[in-house]
């Protein structure tokens, strides 16, 4: 499968997602567990018929490994949907997320011991920048939208303030997983498909724990709105046809990367990723008309310059139009 297509994927995959995502959220904000259950048990039957060969095919990295990395995962997701709880608005959620190069190298500093140049130093600066502004920003927004006594706008400040640490967790723990995973493929070779089925699979028993708020919003999602379904003519609670399309977007967005990861530089990957979540980050804005003042679209802006600074997209293409010229005079 081609780089094209791949990014495609990615794109198309990626975007719906967050659009369906908000529409779930919208109606019924503490929905996130049924929608990573759903994903889960999605991507968990696709990798045990085709990956695992109907548990037929052994890992080729140790079980005892996966759990750790699952468990690291099943609670970096769980604890991002439960943000969304805490008046945290979907672009700040989005924006927030986008400061993993941040999480990363402060990872990468401690764990791995890493040095970083100047330009990554200044990257970093930029991302972390531009998510101050927005989260100070939004955080001005929900002391204004709160009414009542001032009792009750502290109480809402630190409900969102609550929220933010909860953000600002699951962005740790998520480059503490890449590092463990990055160590785990140095040592087994890479496995991505594997690990995909493994991180899904094995944290099924967990949404026992949740197992009541699931059941509570299947009962939610009934009730809603019938739709008929075109072409196969069913009539469907709306809610729940949001939910199909966001499992099978969310599996297209999955298998995007994955492609993506396996035919590109890590350089594309990350340019093609940080691209997406601004494009879903402009659509989500303009399509549902998210209140975003003008320091948000500069926190923003600030954002995604730091991200592709990271990137050294710039460097890059000056390389490749200096290229020709290196290689005549190295010919000389």
């Amino acid at each position: 499968m081609g780089t094209g297509l791949a990014i495609v994927l990615v794109f198309v995959g990626c975007c719906s997602n967050v659009v369906s995502l908000e529409l779930l959220v919208r109606e019924f904000p503490g929905c996130g567990n049924i929608v990573t259950f759903s994903q889960f048990i999605f991507i968990t039957l696709e990798g045990f018929i085709f990956e695992t060969n109907f548990g037929r095919k052994k890992p080729a990295i140790p079980i005892r490994n996966y759990v750790i990395m699952v468990t690291m995962f099943f609670t970096v997701s769980v604890i991002n949907n439960y943000a969304l709880n805490f008046n945290i608005p979907m672009p700040l959620h989005m924006i927030f997320r986008s400061g993993s190069l941040i999480a990363n190298m402060i990872m990468g500093i401690i764990i791995l011991k890493k040095r970083y140049s100047a330009s990554k130093y200044l990257s970093i600066a930029l991302v972390s920048a531009g998510i101050f502004i927005c989260t100070i920003m939004s955080a001005k927004q929900v002391n204004m939208a709160s009414e009542g006594s001032e009792e009750q706008g502290f109480y809402a400040f630190m409900h969102w303030l609550l929220g933010i640490a909860m953000l600002t967790f699951a962005l740790l723990m998520s480059a503490r997983m890449g590092i463990f995973q990055e160590k785990l493929y140095k040592q087994y070779g890479k496995h991505s498909k594997e690990a995909l089925f493994y991180n899904h699979c094995l944290p099924l028993p967990g949404f026992l724990l949740l197992s009541t708020n699931i059941y509570n919003h299947c009962v939610h999602f009934s009730q809603s709105t019938p739709v008929v379904v075109p072409v196969v003519g069913l009539t469907v609670p709306i809610m729940w046809v949001y939910l199909l399309v966001n499992v099978i977007t969310q599996y297209v967005c999955i298998r995007g990367v994955f492609i993506l990861t396996t035919e590109c530089a890590s350089l594309t990957v990350t340019l093609v990723v940080t691209l997406r979540k601004f494009l879903s980050l402009i659509f989500s804005i303009i399509y549902f008309q998210n209140p975003f003042t003008t320091w948000h679209w500069v926190g923003t802006a600030v954002v995604f310059l730091g991200t592709l600074l990271y990137t050294e997209v710039w460097s890059s293409v000056q390389a490749a139009l200096r290229g020709p010229d290196v290689k005549e005079k190295k010919a000389e």
